[in-house]
């Protein structure tokens, strides 16, 4: 069998037609399989980009079920196979049937060769072309990561990721504030690896997630009895990251008390654990985050003003994602490849409304809302498009604080237009033509509401 050629897996129990079929074919790597057990056999030895499947298998030759099984069997162990079916049993029942459990398209017997090579030679083009498209995004992504893992096409993010690449090989403390699921912490260990400190350990810490009573253990350790259930002496985060970075999230909700036990420390670099009296030398850059505005609780009394210019040495601003041209249908994409093979391998993809919705939604959650919404669409999607309903939106939000006409007109244009834009998969003239209104009209509409085509 030569490598070259494209391998076409024919599942038939005839032998008169396995021959027929074996010759007809000379330039593709024809695989013959007779049954449930030798067609899965064949699968996993050559792993054939189309298959042509007879739905009257034995043990029932004159039926479908072993046939739909077979069907079931090679979508689950891979989806991306091209599958014709041929069967003469209720053609127009068993192709719908087909159709809907994933073949790829449906012949209906007695077999004409010419014809069904027509299809088979379709159905290798079409494959080829779904694979470099998987490629090209797969290298796409891999093109659009700074600082090692962070992936953005938005001249928005790439700034913010050169701020930190020029400030990682120094030594001030970096503060990062954005709203919550903009992709602190990413950034945070993006800074860390990076840094001269790369070779350390980098430890996280959420301050909101930890009672005010632990959390000064959390971060300064304590001594053996220095408090009930305190059995042993245990390192604080602060130490656990000397050579490397500590992470603190959400500095904001530390304790006033607290933070003047982080300044001094900031300050003289070393620390005592709770319940000890010796000073311990510690080697750690702090990186903090935080979504409130700090600023505001200095002048509240909420956070000390000495402690904000210790941290805030350079203030770097994230930009939530809805700020991001472009990162959403891209994110989108990488969060579905990787929940499809950990989760549902059949999906494959987004369908032209659901990319529409993505570009067109708020994302008032950031990415966090973005993967979650990805991450439920891929597991409840029944085709191998997500459409924008497995995404569910929805249109509470968008209209919730709509309180005038003006408004009012402002959201049913914006949805219109969105809607219009998916019926056409983004074509510009059938979009206008849908809407009732000229070309540079809808131009106009795009730039007012920044919507994308």
């Amino acid at each position: 069998m030569s490598d070259k050629k494209p391998v076409l897996l024919v599942i038939e129990d005839d032998p008169g037609l396995q021959a027929q079929l074996k010759w007809a074919y000379d330039d593709f790597a024809v695989v013959i399989a007779g049954d449930r057990d030798s067609a899965l056999a064949a699968l996993r030895a050559e792993a054939p980009g189309v298959v042509t499947l007879d739905l009257g298998l034995p043990p029932d030759p004159d039926g479908t079920s072993e046939g739909f099984a077979v069907l079931d069997a090679i979508m689950a162990l891979k989806p991306d196979t091209k599958i014709i079916v041929a069967s003469g049993h209720g053609a127009r029942e068993s192709a719908l049937e087909a159709i809907a459990r994933g073949a790829y398209d449906f012949y209906q017997k007695p077999i004409d060769i010419a014809t069904l090579g027509l299809i088979v030679r379709r159905a290798f083009n079409l494959r080829a072309i779904e694979q470099e498209n998987r490629r090209l995004i797969a290298s796409s992504s891999a093109d659009k990561t700074v600082l090692g893992r962070l992936i953005t096409a938005a001249p928005e993010m790439v700034k913010v990721a050169r701020t930190i690449e020029r400030v990682a090989k120094t030594s001030v403390s970096v503060m990062l504030l954005g709203a919550s699921g903009t992709g602190k912490e990413l950034l945070a260990q993006g800074l860390h690896d990076v840094s001269d400190r790369a070779d350390g350990p980098f430890v996280a810490i959420n301050c909101a997630a930890i009672p005010e009573n632990l959390l000064e253990s959390e971060l300064f350790g304590h001594e053996k009895g220095a408090f009930t259930g305190a059995i042993k002496t245990t390192e604080g985060k602060i130490e656990s990251a000397n050579g490397g970075t500590l992470f603190l999230d959400e500095v904001g909700d530390i304790p006033l008390p607290l933070q003047v036990k982080l300044l001094r420390f900031l300050q003289e670099r070393t620390i005592e654990r709770v319940g000890g009296r010796k000073a311990i030398a510690v080697n750690t850059r702090i990186v903090c985050a935080t979504h409130q505005d700090l600023e505001s609780m200095i002048t509240a009394g909420g956070f000390r003003e000495d402690l904000f210019y210790r941290l805030a040495e350079i203030v770097v601003r994230i930009p939530g994602l809805a700020e991001r041209h472009g990162d959403p249908v891209l994110l989108a994409k990488v969060f579905l490849k990787r929940f499809a093979a950990e989760m549902n391998p059949g999906v494959t993809g987004f369908a032209p409304d659901a990319l529409a919705a993505i570009d067109a939604h708020d994302w008032p959650g950031n990415v966090r809302e973005l993967e979650n919404r990805v991450k439920r669409a891929v597991i409840m999607a029944d085709g191998k498009l997500i459409n924008a309903d497995d995404l569910d939106f929805g249109t509470e939000g968008e209209d919730a604080n709509v309180l005038n006409l003006k408004a009012a007109r402002e959201v049913a244009d914006r949805r219109v237009i969105r809607h219009a834009l998916a019926r056409s998969e983004g074509n510009i003239s059938s979009t206008a033509k849908l809407l009732g209104v000229s070309r540079p009209t809808l131009y106009d509409l795009l730039k007012q509401y920044d919507l994308q085509a």
